[in-house]
């Protein structure tokens, strides 16, 4: 019997570690279930390259965006030429932008100026903002939520690993919540259970590759058929079978990337 579809909705497979891989990672996601990904772009330079990708490969979505650890070296991103980019019909996404104040909190300035116009470029088209967030909580849930009251727009923490109270925001704006390989870290209960309190009608799944990989794999380089692993961890958090958490994350997906089913349709 065929393995529940659902979809890797975080993934960066414009990176090197994946380099002359790619039908054969698409086609090791396929046998685990994972019929779509969508591949983030973090430096708008590299854009043509990650396009081409989605253009090549069926199964391949894109977003694109500044990435805020490199938000002080790269171009500052127009809200124009975010909006123009949306014209592709596999350009389903806006970012990844946020904020991280990890390793780059003395650039956070220029990240929270980005972060804004990624904000509006969203805002503008209705696709999805794509967030990373990353020792900012309280930054980022009152930008987000200023931002919103400006104008709403659609928006995915992805791979979440933040506190209950940003988390708690994000869903009160109507956002949803993206399950990576740190979702499925042993040590990761507290997690897990922010999760758990969360509507099982906003959360995703991701990889992140070809980071964090989910046990059994962790420490290894990850992949999108990786995503099967921390969908079951997921159906475990909220008590489901893998197949209907596979379904409703699937459901999820659609509704918050809409211009996927809509190119599905006329594909």
């Amino acid at each position: 019997m065929s393995e529940p579809q659902i979809t890797d909705s975080h993934c960066h497979l414009d990176f090197p570690q994946f380099e002359g891989e790619h039908d054969a990672l698409i086609a090791r996601a396929a046998e685990a279930g994972v019929t779509r990904m969508v591949t983030i772009c973090t430096k708008l330079r590299q854009e043509p390259q990650v396009r081409a990708l989605a253009e090549a490969h069926a199964p391949v979505f894109y977003a694109a965006g500044t990435h805020p650890m490199s938000a002080h070296e790269e171009p500052l991103a127009s809200v124009e030429e975010l909006v123009a980019l949306s014209d592709h019909p596999k350009f389903v996404g806006i970012g990844e932008s946020g904020l991280d104040y990890h390793y780059t909190a003395d650039t956070k300035a220029i990240q929270q100026e980005s972060l804004r116009l990624h904000i509006a470029a969203a805002r503008h088209t209705q696709l999805p903002l794509i967030i990373h967030a990353r020792d900012a909580d309280a930054d980022m849930a009152r930008i987000l939520s200023e931002e919103h009251r400006a104008g709403t727009y659609p928006c995915v923490m992805h791979c979440y690993s933040s506190g209950r109270a940003l988390a708690e925001t994000a869903l009160d704006l109507g956002f949803y919540l993206s399950m990576s390989g740190i979702a499925a870290f042993p040590k990761s209960g507290e997690l897990r259970d922010i999760f758990a309190a969360a509507p099982v009608e906003r959360i995703l799944v991701e990889t992140d590759s070809p980071y964090l990989a989910p046990p059994p794999h962790r420490g290894k380089r990850n992949e999108p058929a990786y995503t099967a692993h921390t969908a079951r961890v997921g159906a475990e958090v909220f008590g489901m079978d893998y197949p209907a958490f596979a379904a409703q994350t699937q459901a999820n997906f659609e509704r918050l990337f809409s211009k996927v089913a809509t190119w599905e349709a006329a594909a």
